[in-house]
């Protein structure tokens, strides 16, 4: 054994046992390995860094992107529904039809893609049940790894050994000679996972986790708890108003009326005409009825059914010019709507409201003035806060009471509570401030408003796009996958600032750190002289004994090293072993197979780990106390069944 060896080894060991200690985070440890393959000269800096332009980092990365698309989207919520409505209430029936789900996924496309596909989904289903993603994320990466094992597609080792075989004289597996053992590996793995797996899975809260639904007040509560509800109306502007053709800053309707327009919504498509129903003289009749309920719900647009979305939010700013049929939220006092009203100017389209007081582009915040506000001692009206912001403030609280009067003279104080209203992205915007004000609270209506779901199709489309590049091999896959995100984001299904958000950047660098102790290990003889030693150590021994002593030597590879290199490295071992024995090298080869995509120990022995290690929250002793028991059963199901359906 030369110096170089040795201190790969020594390097090896002292990185596995800080993973194991988890003294510090697993990216940390990964770059202390890097630098000291380094500065040892093992590597050249070249080679050391290598991993940050590897391929597999690059598309993990972007796989990231990929999910977060699809859940912005909300393509990973109705890819939820079906497994979320089998399995009911039962998190065990939840586990097991995951598991079937992605391990049918992955015996046709790459168990990566697979898992960035199903990322969010399982995220979804697992917050909508109020469980911790960790109960559910590795199961998933198990089941796209076992699920690699069913066709000759499946995964890359499988390939590897039946090129081999082929290169040797042989003949290659078969597309389908897989599916008997890896159906066999998909039900142990299920059965360990439902039964005893889900009991060693940690119960911890994502990193990720948006707010709880019930720990968000609605729309509707928010506004209720400010006393705003009987003061909000909705209006339409009749034909032949004097409103029409006039801008709000002209017609003055807080002086006149004592009423602030806060949205102007107008409907796609409508014809522009009187509002039958509603509190002036049309639509008597329970014909005028019907018609104004089929109007008046097209112009309520439900909120999550964006293709009936028949309206357009206009802001409400000074220079607003109002339309004729144009419909308006306004907040004000009876008295003067009804005024409005009585002269003809609009129409009372229902009763104040009850309930969500806007419409699915719309929505309301509290915001909080801070110490340093420049908007201290100045009133709304001489801050232009609407024009600046482009949102109304339609209540202020001070010392938890709500003030009274015309809030728009009153002078602002620090502390001073104030709910805002108007467009959701403007919503959005304003929560980056820092130092005039901060964003207390927004609805659980925000984050569905956001959400761009008319852009869902697209979403589909690159994804399936994805999964047939990916399947049938067309460009490599690190190109296939940086095209799907790259089109998340060119079709806007996620922008710019939410990719790079959805990245996982714990888990890149770990990657990117580890992948060059396998270069280590190649480039100063580390692996060949422990196949070396293998060689001569069982090259007496049985088949069967032979089965066992690779189905672990490849298994414990394959949490250091990628499975695909430790398939190339063992393949022709193993086939050495096979004739020296006397044996056929058939049940070697898939052995090799098996094993290789048994990397369930650590988070680094396989993409898939890397991918659900940030989200799921785990450490590195989740991965070990699930994956050494599943290796274990695997074991004795590779030397039960291979011998059965590949003779020796």
């Amino acid at each position: 054994m030369t110096l170089e060896i040795a201190l790969v080894y020594g390097i090896l060991v002292a990185t596995i046992a800080l993973f194991v200690s988890e003294w510090l985070r697993l990216d940390v440890v990964a770059l202390l390995a890097l630098l000291a393959l380094s500065l040892t000269g093992i590597l050249s800096p070249a080679q050391a860094l290598a991993g940050f332009a590897d391929p597999v980092v690059l598309m993990i990365a972007a796989l990231f992107v990929v999910g977060d698309g699809l859940f912005q989207t909300g393509v990973a919520q109705a890819m939820g529904r079906l497994p979320g409505k089998l399995a009911g209430d039962s998190q065990i029936k939840l586990l097991v039809i995951i598991m079937i789900l992605v391990a049918i996924l992955s015996g046709f496309m790459s168990s990566t893609g697979t898992v960035a596909v199903m990322l969010p989904v399982v995220m979804g289903l697992a917050w909508a049940r109020d469980m911790s993603p960790s109960k559910l994320l590795i199961p998933l990466s198990v089941a796209s790894l076992l699920g690699g094992m069913l066709t000759l597609i499946g995964t890359a080792p499988n390939i590897v050994v039946s090129n081999h075989l082929a290169a040797m004289g042989r003949d290659p597996f078969g597309f389908f000679a897989f599916t008997p053992i890896g159906a066999a590996m998909v039900v142990v793995g299920i059965a360990f996972m439902a039964l005893f797996g889900r009991k060693l899975l940690p119960d911890r809260p994502s990193p990720g986790r948006p707010e709880r639904a019930e720990d968000q007040l609605s729309v509707a509560e928010m506004a209720g708890s400010w006393d705003l509800l009987p003061r909000l109306f909705r209006l339409r502007i009749t034909p032949g108003s004097p409103m029409a053709g006039r801008s709000l800053a002209e017609l003055e309707l807080p002086e006149a009326f004592g009423v602030t327009v806060l949205e102007v919504l107008e409907a796609e498509g409508e014809e522009e005409g009187p509002s039958e129903g509603g509190t002036g003289k049309r639509g008597q009749g329970k014909r005028g009825q019907r018609k104004r309920g089929e109007r008046e719900r097209r112009l309520r647009a439900p909120r999550g059914r964006p293709k009936e979305d028949r309206t357009r939010l206009r802001e409400a700013l000074a220079d607003t010019e109002l339309q004729s049929g144009q419909l308006l939220l306004v907040e004000g006092s009876a008295d003067g709507v009804a005024r409005m009203v009585g002269r003809d100017w609009v129409v009372l389209l229902d009763e104040p409201t009850e309930g969500d007081p806007t419409a699915r582009e719309a929505g309301i915040a509290e915001v909080l003035l801070t110490p340093r506000s420049r908007l201290l001692g100045r009133t709304l009206k001489e801050t232009r806060f609407r024009d600046r912001y482009q949102l109304s403030v339609v209540g202020i609280q001070r010392l938890g009471e709500s003030l009274e009067g015309d809030i728009r003279e009153a002078k602002l104080r620090f502390g001073d509570m104030l709910l805002v209203q108007g467009p959701w992205e403007k919503i959005r915007l304003i929560q980056g401030e820092t130092r005039d004000f901060v964003v207390a609270m927004a609805p659980r209506e925000m984050g569905a408003a956001l959400r761009p779901l008319d852009k869902a199709p697209l979403a589909l489309s690159i994804m399936a796009g994805m999964m047939l590049l990916l399947t049938f091999e067309i460009v490599p896959a690190v190109t296939a996958v940086l095209l799907a995100a790259v089109a998340m984001v060119l079709f806007r299904c996620v922008s710019v600032d939410d990719a790079y958000r959805a990245v996982n950047w714990e888990s890149v660098v770990l990657i990117a750190g580890i992948l060059p102790m396998a270069t280590a290990l190649e480039i100063t003889g580390g692996m060949d002289l422990i196949v070396a030693a293998l060689d001569g150590i069982l090259r007496d021994a049985t088949p069967l004994v032979l089965l066992g002593a690779l189905f672990l030597l490849t298994s414990v590879l394959s949490q250091v090293i990628s499975n695909t290199a430790t398939a190339v490295l063992l393949a022709p071992i193993a086939f050495q072993l096979a004739i020296s024995a006397g044996a056929a090298p058939e049940p070697f080869m898939m052995t090799i197979a098996v094993a290789a995509s048994t990397a369930f120990a650590t988070p680094v022995a396989s993409p898939v780990n890397t991918l659900v290690l940030g989200p799921g929250g785990y450490r590195f002793g989740d991965f070990f106390k699930v994956g050494v028991a599943l290796q274990f059963l695997i074991l004795l199901a590779t030397l039960a069944l291979v011998p059965v359906f590949f003779p020796f």
